[in-house]
C-alpha cells in the first residue's frame, strides 16, 4: 500500500463518545456513576471522585459537564484570578493533576467561593484525599467534609463490555475467543482498551486482514510502553 494510501486511513480518527449513554457500568464503578446521576442533588456542595487512570474519571467529568453545564479546568492551569470566571457562572470540574505544581491557596479559595455562591465543585483525582499534599488546615478540614467515592481498577465486565461497544462502533466483528484473549493480556485500564481497538482498525485497514487472534496478538505485542495508554484520567 503506498504512503498516500496509508496517510488517508490514518487521518480518520474514531471519535469518542462521551454521553452518559456511552459509560457503561459495573460494580468497580457503580458509586461513581449513581453520585453523577444524583447531581444536584448532592449532600454538599462539592464531591470527589478518585480512580486510578484509565478507570474512566475524565467520562464521568464529561457526563457531568454535560448534565450540569459545568466548566472543567485542571490543577495545572487553575490561579485565584481564574476562579471568579471558572465558577461565576455555574458549576466545575477540578481535575487534581499530579504532575503539575499544587495550586493549594486557588483550590482553597475555589472552595470557598463554590460554597458561598452555591455552586457545585466536583474534583476528580489519582490518589485519596489523604495523599495530597495540602498544608493549609482548614483546606484539609473542607475537603474531608466532602463526599467521596472510589473507583476501582475496570473489572472483566467492564472492559469486555467497553471492547464490544468500541468494535460495533468501528464496525467490526470480533469473536468471543480473541476478546477473552485481549481481556488476559492487555492492561486494565479504558483508555488501553481505545488506542488497543484503534490500533487493530486502522492496521486492518492498512493490510485488509481479518481481526483474528494471531492479528490481535500481533498488536498486542506492539504495546509495550506505558505512554501508548496515556489519555485519560
Amino acid at each position: 500500500m503506498s504512503e498516500k494510501a496509508q496517510q488517508l486511513t490514518l487521518d480518520l480518527p474514531h471519535r469518542q463518545a462521551f454521553g452518559r449513554e456511552d459509560f457503561l457500568v459495573t460494580q468497580s464503578n457503580s458509586a461513581a456513576v449513581a453520585l453523577i446521576d444524583q447531581w444536584p442533588n448532592w449532600p454538599s456542595y462539592g464531591a470527589i471522585i478518585v480512580g486510578p487512570p484509565g478507570s474512566g474519571k475524565t467520562h464521568l467529568a464529561e457526563v457531568w459537564r454535560q448534565k450540569s453545564n459545568a466548566k472543567i479546568c485542571g490543577t495545572d492551569s487553575l490561579t485565584i484570578e481564574a476562579i471568579p470566571a471558572l465558577l461565576g457562572a455555574g458549576p466545575l470540574a477540578l481535575e487534581i493533576i499530579a504532575q503539575s505544581a499544587w495550586p493549594e491557596r486557588a483550590i482553597f479559595h475555589a472552595l470557598n467561593f463554590a460554597k458561598q455562591e452555591g455552586r457545585s465543585l466536583l474534583f476528580t483525582a489519582d490518589q485519596p484525599l489523604n495523599d495530597w499534599p495540602i498544608t493549609i488546615p482548614d483546606l484539609a478540614s473542607r475537603l474531608k467534609a466532602l463526599p467521596t467515592v472510589m473507583i476501582g481498577q475496570p473489572d472483566d465486565a467492564l472492559l469486555r463490555g467497553v471492547l464490544v461497544k468500541l468494535f460495533l462502533d468501528r464496525q467490526i466483528a470480533v469473536d468471543v475467543a480473541t476478546l477473552n484473549y485481549m481481556l488476559l493480556r492487555m492492561p486494565r485500564s479504558l483508555q488501553a482498551a481505545r488506542n488497543i481497538v484503534a490500533e487493530i482498525d486502522q492496521q486492518a485497514l492498512i493490510e485488509k486482514a481479518e481481526i483474528t487472534r494471531p492479528f490481535v496478538a500481533r498488536i498486542l505485542a506492539g504495546f509495550t510502553s506505558p505512554d501508548l495508554f496515556d489519555g485519560e484520567t
